[in-house]
């Protein structure tokens, strides 16, 4: 069908998300979106922007992991659950859970963006972020991911104007002092210290470099920010694992979103100029888990992975191979890149991360659907997967 303009040109109509194969989405989109990139807020600490975990959680709390030779966290993103929010209260339910066996409980949740649908508002705050994880008993770390920094058109008749891009993130993530915010409301939670929308967690074990994407439909890292990122990944402790968080995904497989080339291109630039690589790379974005391995130049492979199905209601399906789902271990032969597992049930869930001084071993567990029981499950570790450190 085709819709005639003046001059005798035709345009074809579109009435849907095109669809695409696995190794077209893996291949990734880097045309720029009509969204532009918004202004970063200030930072609210001093560079190089790091936060040691000992401030947060204490240095009784830090010696006990270093003795224990491990630390485990959980990650997650695109929680918001907007006006539904039961797929978030079960997902936090079962996150909560983890704290109750008999091994080693989390020493914290690192959110990996889409805190607050649609457009990051402060009034939303309480239900999309306090409330849900009001029974979570460790701090939550973040990133922000493109809908926190997303900018509300307010109404023409509008008291007042729209807050800034990631103002809301900033108050409840970025606070220069860990008190209680207004927009809690009656959860103690403090507001996290993150030093930047971009940070640096330094931990026992594990250094976690953050970057923030911005809201353009692939992502946009400015020079200044990828220059920052090249620094830290230089700077890290070589003694630790390395892991690095981004929101758009640079590798994804998915139906909707596809791979982001220009956060490929940012990563592999940063690794080839600072000369170090994370052990692992994390993102979300795409609602959805998926786990990629990558080969790498001189041998070897590194481990990517998406995970953002922890709340949204809406979740991802995966593109196709030859017309059916892509089979686990699926190698996309442009790339070589290997499709090593992902959610095939299209149920939401979260990953759970131990790391050693010689490893770090995920598990990515999914919670029941509404209709089931939320207490008794089905709840399935679909994925456990192990990088060495050596």
């Amino acid at each position: 069908m085709s819709r005639q303009r003046s001059g005798g040109s035709t345009h074809p109509v579109t009435f849907a998300h095109p669809r695409r194969s696995a190794g077209e989405q893996l291949a990734g989109g880097s045309k720029t979106p009509p969204q532009p990139a918004e202004e970063l807020p200030p930072p609210t600490g001093a560079p190089p922007f790091r936060l040691d975990l000992a401030t947060v959680i204490g240095t009784d709390k830090v010696a006990a992991i270093e003795k224990a030779g491990t630390l485990v966290f959980h990650t997650v993103g695109d929680t918001g659950g907007v006006k539904s929010p039961q797929p978030q209260e079960i997902v936090a339910m079962w996150m909560e859970n983890d704290f109750e066996g008999p091994g080693i409980a989390p020493s914290f949740f690192y959110h990996l963006g889409d805190v607050v649908y649609y457009d990051g508002e402060r009034n939303s705050y309480y239900d999309q972020f306090y409330e849900p994880y009001l029974g979570y008993p460790a701090p939550i770390f973040a990133i922000p991911g493109n809908h926190d920094g997303d900018v509300a058109i307010p109404p023409a008749n509008a008291i007042c104007p729209a807050d800034p891009s990631l103002k809301g993130f900033m108050v409840n993530f970025c606070a220069q002092e860990p008190t209680v915010m207004p927009d809690a409301r009656d959860v103690p939670r403090p507001a996290m210290t993150q030093p930047n929308c971009y940070w640096t967690l330094i931990a026992p074990l594990v250094t976690i470099i953050g970057l923030y994407t911005n809201c353009p439909g692939h992502g946009i890292v400015h020079q200044d920010q990828a220059d920052w990122f090249t620094a830290e990944l230089a700077a890290a402790d070589p003694t630790k694992a390395l892991i690095v968080a981004l929101h758009h995904p640079p590798y994804s497989a998915d139906n909707h979103h596809g791979a982001s080339k220009p956060m490929r291109t940012l990563l592999e630039t940063a690794f080839a100029s600072s000369g170090r690589k994370p052990n692992l790379v994390l993102s979300g974005h795409v609602h959805n888990y998926q786990r990629f391995l990558v080969p790498q130049q001189g041998g070897g492979q590194l481990d990517y992975v998406v995970a953002g199905a922890g709340g949204y209601p809406n979740l991802h399906t995966m593109a196709k191979v030859d017309g059916a789902w892509p089979p686990i271990n699926w190698v996309d032969p442009a790339s070589g890149v290997t499709l090593a597992s992902y959610n095939q049930e299209h149920r939401n869930g979260f990953l759970r991360l131990t790391v050693t001084k010689t490893e770090i071993t995920g598990v990515y567990t999914t919670v029941p659907r509404l209709h089931e029981s939320w207490t008794t499950g089905p709840v399935t570790a679909i994925d456990n997967f192990t990088i060495d450190l050596a």
